[in-house]
């Protein structure tokens, strides 16, 4: 069908949104609240078009019809923003130097574009609360302009722990209080919010704390999807790799020693091959991976039942971080208590993980600090540090060279294929069953054993009840709780979409390609790390190991707002 948009005539399809078209024509229209993950909902009416000269309609939701004519930018256009902007800013508490958005906030943006006064109408929110999800979430219900996105991706994700209750226009998304429904910390509302309601506990406020530490050795470790993704903080596309700039980076900011968590993704993946080889023939299939938190979490609160199954493989930052202080300690004679060790993660489930109290030794924790990628692209740019212009750095030794394997872990995937190709030195093709599962078997000693990777929890929970109903479904399966893997993880730059996720992949894709040792067990630094640290299988279950638990509703903690 033909349509006319700002005088131009162009071909749209049937089904298709003005919004749709115009993007496809490279025609700006303001939107806020639309996110191409959730449905449509018209909730912030920034995007309102003129149709047809007589009526004001959201280019989100209107479906075009033959004829059309549409006007993006009259006066009667700019008038209506302005007016949906300033009711929006009405309900939205300004905190903009601790938002996840800061330097690049839309809102802000079209404020200044349609000349909106931000305090014009009086904060119908300031007395809204604040509530903190255990040591990972925060959502500032002060801040919530009612899109609703965050109560769909919960949803979506198979967990649905934001709800929404009020009428009209007293309507407020708060947590659930329902004792069978708990956050898993998966960071998706953080991502899906156009306001900066969530963000991870003590995100941009503490990230220079520990900058600031005397008389210690600072030491970070960096994870695989980190690398893929840090670049948009400065401008970059999605994918960019920037490892070598990002170590010169922390070593400027005063890092001592700067290590590769994929080297710890390579110890995962030879205790992890071992145990799947011994379940096979001791019984206790299927194993289910557990290097994402969110995903333990899951299963710890909603499916205790499965807890026996999953891998008592600790997660490659949290070992890396345990050969790291071994290493100081051991080799260099440094007291673990002056060694602080900051993981940089894509992920805000990683900092729950780092307080489970199993995982300390003697009061000393393998990981002090998680730093999102986001924290870290902003305190970079607090301390005038030009990422993209850095010249490229090394990682340091003992574990600063992964395999192809390692590095792969940032990615849905990633895990399983190490694994199963540490086994049988072959890649395995998985053939794709739905969005968010893939599926593949393999023959070993006469056997065939059924893989799966699942990504998004929704997926998990439909794998967890399938294999109720049928336990030898699959022997080995992979989960991780954010689309994509950790490159969509709820720790990652603002916006992230599916089609940023792809992009992301496909430079972390690239970045794993270029290393040239394949296989975990080839790689020369594990090799040496068996030899001089997990020397006995005492020392490898006390480095390398976990155990998992049933868990209770998290501590909600609620934090009330005086009126200004």
């Amino acid at each position: 069908m033909k349509i006319k948009i700002n005088g131009k005539k162009l071909l749209a399809k049937e089904g298709e949104t003005i919004l749709d078209v115009s993007k496809r024509n490279g025609i700006h229209i303001p939107t806020l609240c639309y996110h191409s993950d959730v449905t449509i909902k018209a909730s912030c009416r920034v995007c309102v078009v003129e149709v047809n000269r007589e009526e004001l309609l959201p280019s989100c939701s209107t479906k075009v019809q033959n004829g059309m004519v549409v006007e993006t930018d009259t006066s009667s256009v700019r008038r209506a923003r302005k007016i949906n902007l300033e009711l929006l800013f009405s309900q939205h508490q300004e905190e903009c130097h601790d938002c996840i958005w800061n330097l690049n906030c839309k809102m802000l943006d079209f404020a200044k574009e349609y000349k909106v006064k931000i305090n014009k109408f009086k904060d119908r929110k300031d007395h809204y609360p604040a509530y903190r999800f255990g040591c990972s979430l925060e959502f500032d219900s002060s801040k919530c302009i009612d899109c609703r996105n965050c109560i769909e991706i919960c949803k979506e994700q198979g967990v649905g722990f934001l709800e929404m209750r009020g009428k009209s226009h007293l309507r407020e998304v708060f947590p659930s209080e329902r004792k069978d429904k708990d956050c898993v910390h998966c960071g998706q509302c953080i991502n899906h919010c156009p306001a900066g309601a969530f963000e991870a506990v003590g995100e941009f406020e503490r990230t220079e704390k520990p900058l600031k530490k005397e008389e210690i050795t600072l030491i970070f470790q960096i994870a695989p999807a980190v690398r893929a993704a840090i670049g948009e903080e400065f401008g970059l596309p999605a994918g960019f790799n920037l490892m070598g700039e990002l170590v010169s980076s922390l070593r400027q900011l005063g890092g001592d020693n700067i290590f590769d968590v994929p080297v710890g993704a390579d110890i995962t993946t030879m205790e992890e091959s071992k145990e799947f080889l011994k379940r096979t023939e001791e019984g206790g299939l299927p194993l289910l991976t557990s290097c994402c938190p969110s995903w333990v979490r899951f299963v710890e609160f909603y499916y205790p039942e499965f807890i026996p199954h999953l891998t008592t493989v600790r997660s490659p930052h949290i070992i890396l971080g345990k050969l790291i202080k071994e290493y100081f300690s051991t080799k260099k004679g440094v007291d673990p208590q002056e060694l602080f060790l900051i993981s940089i993660m894509p992920c805000v489930a990683k900092k729950h993980e780092i307080e489970r109290e199993e995982l300390a030794e003697n009061g000393v924790r393998p990981v002090d600090y998680v730093m999102t990628t986001r924290e870290t692209g902003r305190l970079l740019k607090k301390n005038n540090i030009k990422l993209k212009g850095m010249e490229k750095g090394r990682t340091d030794d003992p574990f600063g060279e992964a395999s192809f394997s390692g590095v792969s872990y940032g990615a849905s995937g990633g895990v399983m294929q190490s694994a199963i190709f540490n086994i049988i030195g072959e890649r395995v093709q998985f053939k794709k069953v739905s969005s968010g599962l893939a599926e593949a078997s393999i023959s070993y000693k006469g056997r065939n054993l059924r893989l799966a990777v699942v990504h998004g929890l929704k997926n998990a929970r439909n794998a967890l009840e399938g294999l109720k109903k049928d336990p030898k479904r699959y022997d080995y399966v992979e989960v991780m709780a954010c689309p994509g893997g950790c490159i969509g993880g709820g720790g990652q730059p603002v916006p992230t979409s599916e089609s940023m996720t792809k992009e992301r992949r496909a430079g972390l894709r690239k970045a794993s390609e270029d290393k040239e040792v394949l296989k975990a067990k080839d790689n020369p630094v594990v090799k040496k790390v068996y030899e001089e640290i997990l020397t006995t299988e005492k020392e490898i279950s006390r480095i390398c190991h976990t155990r998992y638990h049933e868990a209770s509703k998290t501590p909600l903690y609620k934090n009330k707002r005086n009126n200004k």
